[in-house]
């Protein structure tokens, strides 16, 4: 493959035919990561067809800009994805897109880099940050922080039982002077657990939870489905893959409150369209098959939902 690929696509060949690719078609990839979706994509695509990408990682973009550049139907844009509808209606392509395809979480680069401090497999700065030029690293949040906030956020976005020992170990520690890289963070937390869960790691939800608060990832998530929905063409395809059960539960409730039409006290649609069922889901959550999975333990908890524009 011409895209040089750090990690494994997860779901490739079923995001692919999910999104349906017409030689012609506009298409969005929320999430570039290291191009594996992208270069299917392109793969589909005449020379009249167009893909717009996005990701917040600064060096996901210079490989892109590296190895697409020369390629007039490919465009990446370092932005949130929540953007989505602010950038494809500067192209002008609102309610022209074929299809939008969301690969959520971190990439398999970002987590073996541990520069990024997304792993607590080996020691590295308590960052976190998908776009490391702006906003406060995790280490930063951690220490200014109030020991409830942190507490919430662990319960709340890591669903661990344990938050509130591990905010106060956490800040306990931080305040010793006791905790500067991501290993010590995770002995940190390990210690402050009693009792650990078979075949995971004790650190694992805490971490997760501290990401997602710092990148803001579930409303980024919620801004950008909704935003795809408005930029899609009639007969317009969403997929979404999602790595845990708080994104996958979001992306299901979505797709769901647009299939039946909800009275507008209840909060969704919005009252101007709450009579019209705009999406229509197509099958049932695909989740990978066992090759794959031992080819790539990180597909394991993947889980990918596809609806199509229907008005």
């Amino acid at each position: 493959m011409g895209i040089e690929n750090a990690h494994q696509t997860v779901l490739l060949t079923e995001a692919i035919h999910a999104l349906s690719v017409k030689t012609n078609g506009i298409y969005v990839d929320c999430t570039y990561g290291r191009g594996g979706h992208s270069e299917e994509i392109l793969l589909g695509l005449g020379e009249a067809g167009r893909l717009l990408a996005f990701d917040r990682d600064p060096v996901a973009v210079s490989k892109a800009h590296a190895t697409l550049q020369h390629d007039e139907r490919f465009q990446i844009f370092q932005e949130n994805f929540n953007e989505l509808g602010v950038v494809v209606e500067q192209q002008g392509l609102s309610g022209q897109i074929d299809g939008v395809l969301m690969d959520l979480g971190v990439s398999s680069p970002q987590f073996d880099e541990a520069a990024r401090g997304f792993s607590f497999q080996t020691p590295g700065p308590i960052d976190m940050r998908m776009d490391t030029s702006r906003g406060l690293t995790a280490k930063e949040w951690l220490g200014s922080a109030k020991e409830e906030e942190v507490a919430d956020v662990i319960w709340q976005y890591g669903e661990e039982r344990y938050s509130r020992r591990i905010a106060r170990a956490i800040k306990s520690a931080l305040q010793q002077g006791d905790m500067s890289n991501t290993v010590q963070l995770a002995e940190v937390i390990s210690a402050a657990i009693p009792r650990w869960e078979k075949n995971k790691h004790p650190a694992t939800r805490t971490f997760q939870a501290i990401r997602i608060h710092i990148n803001d990832e579930l409303a980024s998530i919620k801004a950008a489905l909704q935003q795809a929905v408005d930029v899609l063409c009639l007969g317009g395809r969403l997929v979404v893959i999602s790595f845990h059960s708080l994104e996958d539960r979001l992306v299901k409730h979505f797709i769901r409150n647009w299939e039946r039409p909800v009275s507008p006290v209840r909060g969704l649609p919005p009252p101007d369209t709450h009579w019209k069922q705009r999406l229509k889901s197509l099958g049932k959550a695909v989740r990978p098959q066992e090759d794959e999975i031992k080819r790539n333990p990180r597909a394991r908890s993947a889980v990918m939902r596809v609806a199509e524009r229907v008005a």
